[in-house]
């Protein structure tokens, strides 16, 4: 036994990335006293601009909207009482296929390597006991999360630190009644051509799957107001829209994947310290 605190460390892609799917356990191992740290890879300059002006568009600065969107991320990370924010500050690939992946100083761009050899400093630094990062498709298949797993992963294998390892998730009953609250919420939402559809449907794992299930619906307050912190992309974040009682009854349990373990606990499991303590 030693006096350092149980730490958890979270690698997200872009300001905002925290809150959706990790919100409500950075906030609920927070209180209990657990030491949270947030690495963040990128500025988020590909994100939205003053009155929503995108990548390209007239009044779209990168510069101007990676610093509107760091304060904005402290301040997410404030509701969740985030112990610790590292920024690698890597330029914004965006979403998949625009010029901005192969720009020069993009994360997407960058060697793996170089990202995990970076990240390997700040894991031998904090020394994590649980790390929490995105799958190999990112989830979605957006390429700065993609590279947000290469790295983590990379860096992993440069330490000598055994971390139980996460991957975030949804359990496709969940994704289903997502769709369904989209529509509530959009009733002119057309209905998705067949090969979208398959691809929705491929997102997050069947149910048996998952394993490990963590109730953080006492958190969702907090959730909520990190997730609106990030007001300047209001327009994408669509979990603020359904409000606070739709949001605490669909994004009240956050769901993993264990990939890497040494404590042998059982799962399904309802705790990323479970057999830590």
């Amino acid at each position: 036994m030693t006096d350092r605190p149980l730490t958890l460390m979270a690698v997200h892609a872009h300001p905002d990335d925290e809150a959706t799917g990790t919100g409500g356990v950075l906030a609920r191992y927070a209180a209990e006293g657990i030491r949270t740290v947030l690495v963040t890879c990128t500025d988020g300059g590909c994100g939205d601009g003053p009155g929503g002006a995108k990548p390209g568009d007239p009044g779209h600065d990168p510069a101007a909207v990676a610093l509107m969107r760091r304060q904005e991320l402290q301040a997410s990370c404030d509701v969740l009482k985030v112990s610790d924010l590292e920024m690698l500050d890597y330029a914004d690939s965006g979403m998949a296929g625009w010029p901005s992946n192969d720009a020069p100083g993009s994360f997407w761009r960058t060697p793996v390597q170089e990202g995990a050899a970076r990240l390997a400093e700040l894991m031998r630094h904090y020394r994590p006991d649980v790390v929490v990062t995105y799958d190999e498709n990112g989830f979605y298949g957006h390429p700065d999360h993609i590279q947000a797993h290469r790295i983590t992963m990379a860096a992993l294998e440069m330490t000598a630190l055994t971390p139980k390892v996460y991957w975030t998730t949804m359990p496709r009953s969940m994704m289903q009644r997502f769709g369904e609250l989209m529509r509530e919420f959009h009733e002119d939402m057309p209905e998705p051509d067949p090969a979208e559809a398959a691809a929705m449907a491929e997102i997050g794992l069947p149910d048996n799957e998952i394993t490990t299930w963590v109730d953080t619906t006492a958190f969702s307050g907090q959730k909520f107001d990190a997730l609106a912190a990030h007001a300047s992309q209001g327009e994408n974040i669509f979990f603020l829209k359904m409000g606070m009682e739709k949001f605490g009854e669909l994004m009240g349990m956050e769901t993993f994947v264990r990939v890497k373990d040494a404590t042998g606990a059982a799962v399904p499991e309802n705790d990323l310290f479970a057999g830590l303590r």
